[in-house]
């Protein structure tokens, strides 16, 4: 009865505290979390649910449009949610020149000297591609962890060897950036914090802000905190939000926010203004493409006549031509003339020889016919 009662209470619009950005009542969040701890503590004794302390409360956010973009929102909380018993896993890097072993230690090594005192196992990447490749290994590893880390710079190359199954239960690896300087600081917060994984499938995601063995008031801190930053990081314009429950796996839902019917108004015109200027800036693209292309026509144009119409104001050197030898005029040479007396001489001694030559051809005759 006393359930009922606060969530006829929990659905009416309040407006006499004090609110935050998106309207939202603390007391109307105490009262929930009273009555959630109430249930919490009936249901102990003849389930033993309220003495494991790590049964979630969770907000469920119900949105008024679907949207258009898978988002992760990160939200640090002021009150952590995991106790010093919680285990969390950290995937590196494979070092250059370095074992799976030896990156493991420098690892570990550099965990311990940045005071990071909540990460209880570490496995390089190469161990996870060779150890953990068979199924029963990788839901081994599933279930051992409650939180899963990955090194920023092999966050891209995890999804291919851990299976669908972590995105399913949702312990997806978070990346962290192991060269920061915070490295501490960084990892508290994702420790301790929590995420909001904002699907495009629907119209509902859910966020564990607080466990049961907080006290209300740091349950109420919680809840504050992450809706606040939730309303602010949400990518879609406007009060997209619909309707915050706050629930435990087994309890029922209690309402502790819901949105007026003008906020589906401001989004529809956020909506329409983020079209316009969408539609606006492609006609300005359009614009200076048309401006560009009847530009460069024109501008080749220009070119081309100007290539034409350029004076030569330096002669063109042409290569000279060798020098032609000079003709020797043939009147020049004169050739000496023999003696009239050598010339008789010449012109015996020649009949001489052929005189000869028909005596031996004949005598070569007459000694064959013989």
């Amino acid at each position: 009865m006393r359930m009922r009662c606060l969530l006829s209470l929990n659905t009416c619009s309040t407006m006499e505290s004090t609110r935050d950005e998106l309207g939202l009542d603390r007391s109307q969040v105490k009262k929930a979390v009273h009555a959630l701890q109430a249930y919490l503590k009936s249901t102990a004794s003849s389930q033993k649910l309220f003495m494991n302390e790590g049964q979630p409360i969770s907000l469920l956010f119900t949105l008024w449009k679907i949207p258009k973009k898978e988002q992760t929102v990160r939200i640090p909380l002021p009150n952590g949610l995991r106790t010093e018993s919680g285990e969390v896993c950290l995937f590196t890097r494979d070092e250059p020149n370095m074992t799976s072993e030896q990156t493991e230690k420098f690892y570990k090594k550099l965990l311990s000297e940045r005071a990071v005192k909540n990460v209880t196992e570490v496995i390089p990447f190469k161990v996870l591609r060779t150890e953990y490749k068979p199924f029963e290994a990788k839901r081994r590893l599933l279930a051992n962890f409650d939180l899963f880390l990955a090194d920023a710079r092999i966050r891209r190359r995890l999804p291919s060897h851990i299976g669908k199954h972590f995105y399913e239960r949702k312990k997806s690896p978070l990346s962290v950036d192991l060269e920061s300087k915070h490295l501490a600081r960084d990892m508290e917060r994702l420790i301790q914090g929590t995420t909001l994984c904002v699907s495009k499938k629907g119209s509902c995601c859910m966020a564990r802000v607080a466990h049961s063995g907080m006290t209300a008031d740091e349950i109420v801190e919680n809840v504050v905190t992450a809706v606040s930053t939730i309303s602010t990081k949400l990518e879609t314009k406007g009060k997209n939000i619909k309707i915050i429950h706050l629930k435990s796996p087994t309890s029922v839902a209690l309402p502790i926010y819901t949105s007026d019917l003008s906020h589906l108004a401001l989004i529809e015109e956020a909506q329409k203004k983020a079209n316009l200027s969408k539609q606006a800036q492609k006609r300005k693209v359009e614009n200076v493409k048309k401006v560009v292309s009847e530009k460069i026509p024109k501008e080749m144009e220009a070119e081309n006549n100007s290539e034409e119409e350029i004076p030569q104001l330096v002669p063109i050197e042409m290569p000279t031509k060798k020098p032609k030898q000079e003709e020797i005029p043939r009147k020049g040479l004169q050739v000496p003339k023999p003696a009239a007396g050598k010339v008789k001489k010449i012109g015996k001694e020649k009949k001489m020889a052929k005189k000869t030559k028909v005596t031996a051809l004949g005598m070569k005759r007459k000694a064959k016919n013989k």
